[in-house]
């Protein structure tokens, strides 16, 4: 397409955000990218709409959102927008509490696959993405994620352009001929604010850090414990970078020298991810950067993706662990939480990785030391994010348990070792009446 016809085409499908609103109607299927490619302007716009009355029943499928300045998941709006999210984020807590929203239970990685499969229909797909370029290309930025299989599955599709979404190399790109309708919002991007570290969290940092070679290729996710993991590999040499979301902490190696991305076996030289998050820093590092490249999640959290990288390491979070090294990492007993996100992928990935290695983490205790994380049997309801069969190390602040290729008497007395003290011998009688001691 020459650059004048795209240029026409970009024109003829602008509209402004109420213009684009008014094509939502009651008991259609929305869906759009992780926070920072939640297109704002379009939502405020929807929001208003529904707040009006003027439709009802509309489902909104999201597989990662801060809720930061979304009202489209705002309680008044209940029944008029239904959460139906891919992944639980605090902003939509609310209405699976209460049953007014409605959860989707899947592995990040196939996202991708229930639209491209034809298992969940899709009318409308909205997303925020950089302004258009000569050639009529747009980038998703920082929210490639399941952006391409959703846009290619949806029977519209209306992007909100914003010169301060990053243009990311990789797989970002759609043209104007595949889309819709385009408005037009240049507002900041959300941030995650810095995240404090704790002296637990540091304990468990550096007994990470200590398991993790030089040239190995790391996925850190959000948090404390990753911000520890990260300030205590100061000193390692040769880091890559495959994971699914890329934020601050990623960049700080990156600066620092850390991270080169040298001993990849693909992707050499680059950080890969699915999406970005965290502050401009980060958002102005990725744009039009050539060291960084952003892929579908289907790629990203594809195990055996995962798996030829060597020393592939992979540190996530759980809530609560049984004495087996099953991982509840999404729900609170039958209350839904979070989802398993890509936890699962990236735990089988580093499992079948040479020389990789994947940690759950979580701390001892919950509610101000009165229960212990680490228990003799799930609560009733917990869901098992990640099987035991996969989980290779758990660590708290007392120390790394290892799961991998140990029996169910030896898992149990590792895992004991590294509760608190105040539960060791109740979780020791326990364990000895389900005869596993």
């Amino acid at each position: 397409m020459s650059v004048n016809k795209a240029q026409d085409e970009y024109k003829s499908k602008l509209i402004s955000a109420d213009e684009a609103a008014k094509k939502v109607l009651s008991g259609y299927r929305l869906a759009m990218p992780p926070s920072p490619g939640e297109p704002r302007a379009l939502c405020r716009a929807i929001a208003k709409r529904a707040e009006a009355g003027e439709f009802a029943g509309v489902e909104v499928d999201n597989v990662y959102t801060l809720g930061v300045s979304n009202p489209i998941w705002d309680r008044k709006l209940k029944g008029k927008i239904i959460p139906t999210p891919l992944f639980v984020g605090a902003a939509q807590r609310w209405s699976i509490d209460d049953g007014s929203g409605d959860f989707t239970p899947v592995y990040y990685q196939d996202c991708t696959r229930l639209y491209e499969r034809g298992y969940r229909h899709l009318d409308i797909f909205i997303a925020e993405v950089s302004p258009m370029d000569k050639h009529g290309y747009f980038s998703f930025g920082g929210s490639v994620s399941n952006s391409q299989s959703c846009a290619r599955a949806a029977k519209m599709v209306i992007l909100e352009a914003n010169e301060k979404q990053p243009v990311v190399y990789g797989d970002s790109f759609i043209h104007i001929s595949d889309v819709d309708y385009v408005i037009e919002n240049n507002e900041d991007l959300p941030i995650i604010p810095s995240i404090p570290i704790s002296v637990m969290d540091e304990t468990m940092g550096r007994y990470i850090a200590d398991l993790i070679p030089d040239g190995a290729t790391i996925q850190i996710g959000v948090g404390g414990v990753p911000n520890a993991v990260c300030k205590s590999l100061i000193g390692k040499k040769d880091l890559g970078i495959h994971t699914e979301l890329f934020g601050d902490t990623m960049l700080d190696l990156i600066e620092a020298g850390i991270v080169t991305n040298k001993k990849k076996k693909i992707h050499k030289g680059k950080s890969v991810f699915t999406f970005a998050l965290g502050s401009r820093n980060v958002y102005d590092y990725v744009d039009r950067n050539p060291a960084v490249e952003s892929y579908q999640v289907s790629y990203t959290n594809n195990p055996e993706i995962i798996a030829k990288h060597d020393n592939m390491i992979a540190i996530n979070a759980t809530l609560q662990v049984d004495l087996t090294g099953q991982c509840c990492s999404e729900s609170i007993g039958w209350k839904q939480y979070s989802a398993v996100g890509g936890q699962a992928d990236y735990a089988r990935g580093a499992y079948l990785s040479e020389g990789g290695k994947n940690f759950l983490c979580l701390y001892s205790t919950a509610k101000d030391g009165a229960i212990s994380t680490i228990v003799s049997s799930l609560n009733p309801g917990a869901k098992v994010s990640t099987q035991r069969q996969s989980v290779m190390y758990i660590v708290t602040e007392y120390g790394v348990a290892t799961m991998i290729g140990k029996s169910l008497r030896q898992r149990a007395q590792e895992l004991i070792h590294i509760a608190h003290p105040n539960f060791r011998e109740q979780l020791t009688a326990e364990t000895r009446k389900m005869a596993i001691l």
